[in-house]
């Protein structure tokens, strides 16, 4: 297969607004709450006997945003099944303007809410699409380096957002400082939705709606490279997902959005593929990932760090994680994906403990030394989740599953992001209140446990097309191209040049006829 032509990044990379969407959406809240600007404005008590109000505005906001994100997930596996990936691409980046002018315009505690909770549904869609429609576009030997872009981008969104909370710290007008936070949440989508006319459809879903000659179309466009004048690996892939289709409609599996949801939960195969997808995802937001993020700024705050600093430590800890993140996607292709959470996780569970010890020991004191480790902790977390965790683990969720069912698996395994964020940033805010670093323990038994969980049940999916993944799960598969040798293969390729040689000439009489 092909490395991927250079027509076949530039897609990707235009769909990755939606990733910046995601990344900057959903953690410039971590920047918003750090300015004491936001309270002010809504009259939300920091101190004093109603400061437990704030507590709880915190974590409602986070609530509603994880919870609108949970319900987006579901949305999308309908929508983008029924309008496309394309068209339901276009229509969660326009959620997501409206969301954001919410927002930015908020003058009552209740419409800011309102506004992160239809944000939240925005970027749950649009979470679950990107990496979807990626990995229908991708050839499967770079496959992870272009689903992993997701994973960098969303950073970059992160660090965006970052550097944007510490910036707006200076503005003189107390309004204006978190309202640019909020209102520039726009620009991503709109970049989004304005790029998007540009975008094919997914072969996959054209072929799958038995729209062969678009689909064949587009996939020669994207995997057009020098020196494969004849397309051949365009056709290869061609004839790999049309035998897959053929395959899946025999089996029943396209047979409507509802009948794809209960044969993905009643086929043993299938059922296992969902766990998997569900567990990855949701041992993900068991690394601590959401809530480090979300609170650092208070985390600072509890190490004895206040003023600009936090938000400067913030927005460098968001920006070496995109860094990360870009190595994670390069590493994907040549170590795989399960080696590479594996370790990820360890190493979470590592830092998380390191940390944990720093704040316990050291928080709220002026020991430099011990407030200086706390950050080194906080920094080396980033370092293996960013390297391991977080592109990952999309790549691995968005390939899982067959075409006739890949929108409905992919989106129930990135709720599972959703619905341990929900939990875990729910809980956040009172348990930093009651038990403090107590709660951090969580995040150390977690990866732990993950870790051994993927090295012995996750099956490795690297190099495989997306129809050749059935295998590890005992399914059949129409056209394994994994398992031929050279010279099987080429005996193939020939043949198959003939064959499709053949049927253009075919449609070419009839249309003339």
């Amino acid at each position: 297969m092909a490395a991927g032509s250079r027509y076949n990044f530039l897609v990707v990379f235009l769909v990755t607004f939606g990733s910046l969407t995601y990344g900057y959406n959903s953690a410039i809240i971590g920047a918003v709450i750090g300015l004491p600007s936001f309270f002010t404005y809504f009259d939300i008590s920091l101190t004093g006997p109603n400061a437990a109000e704030s507590s709880r505005i915190t974590g409602a906001t986070n609530g509603l945003f994880a919870g609108g994100g949970l319900l987006g997930c579901f949305i999308i596996t309908w929508l983008a099944d029924v309008a496309g990936r394309k068209r339901s691409i276009q229509i969660t980046a326009g959620i997501c303007i409206i969301a954001a002018a919410i927002q930015a315009g908020s003058v009552h505690i209740g419409m800011f809410l309102a506004g992160r909770f239809l944000m939240g549904v925005g970027v749950g869609m649009v979470n679950v699409v990107t990496p979807l429609y990626q990995s229908e576009i991708s050839p499967a030997k770079s496959r992870g380096l272009m689903v992993g872009s997701h994973g960098f981008m969303l950073c970059v969104g992160y660090a965006l957002a970052g550097w944007t909370g510490f910036g707006c710290y200076y503005v003189k007008s107390q309004t204006a400082q978190w309202r640019i936070c909020l209102a520039l949440q726009i620009v991503p989508p709109l970049c989004l939705l304005v790029g998007s006319p540009w975008l094919p459809e997914s072969p996959r879903h054209l072929m799958a709606n038995d729209r062969f000659d678009e689909g064949l179309r587009i996939l020669r466009d994207l995997h057009r490279m020098p020196g494969d004048e004849d397309d051949i690996l365009a056709k290869e892939e061609f004839y790999q997902i049309r035998q897959q289709l053929e395959l899946e409609r025999r089996e029943g599996l396209r047979e409507g959005w509802v009948q794809g949801w209960v044969v993905l939960f009643r086929r043993k195969s299938y059922r296992k593929r969902l766990i998997l997808g569900f567990l990855t995802l949701g041992l993900v937001q068991s690394t601590g990932c959401l809530v480090i993020n979300n609170y650092q700024v208070l985390l600072y705050n509890g190490l004895g760090l206040y003023g600009s600093l936090p938000l400067l430590l913030y927005s460098v800890w968001d920006t070496w994680a995109a860094f990360m993140n870009l190595m994670n996607a390069i590493w994907l292709d040549k170590i795989g994906r399960i080696p590479i959470m594996v370790i990820g996780q360890i190493g979470c569970a590592v830092s998380v403990a390191g940390f944990t010890g720093c704040v316990a020991q050291y928080g709220g004191t002026d020991n430099k030394i011990g407030v200086g480790f706390g950050v080194f902790f906080l920094y080396l977390f980033v370092t293996f989740f960013g390297g391991s965790m977080d592109a990952s683990s999309y790549v691995y969720a968005g390939e899982l599953f067959p075409t006739s069912i890949r929108a409905q698996g992919a989106g129930f395994s990135i709720s599972a992001l959703f619905a341990f964020s929900l939990i875990y940033t729910m809980c956040a805010p009172v348990a930093f209140n009651t038990i403090g670093w107590k709660y951090y323990l969580i995040f150390i038994i977690m990866p732990i446990f993950g870790a051994t969980m993927m090295y012995f049940f996750f099956p490795e999916t690297k190099g495989l097309t997306l129809e050749e993944i059935g295998k590890k799960f005992g399914d059949e598969v129409a056209v394994d191209l994994s398992a031929m040798d050279e010279a099987t293969k080429r005996k193939f390729d020939k043949g198959l040049a003939m064959e499709m040689e053949m049927e253009t000439e075919v449609v070419y009489t009839e249309k003339v006829a």
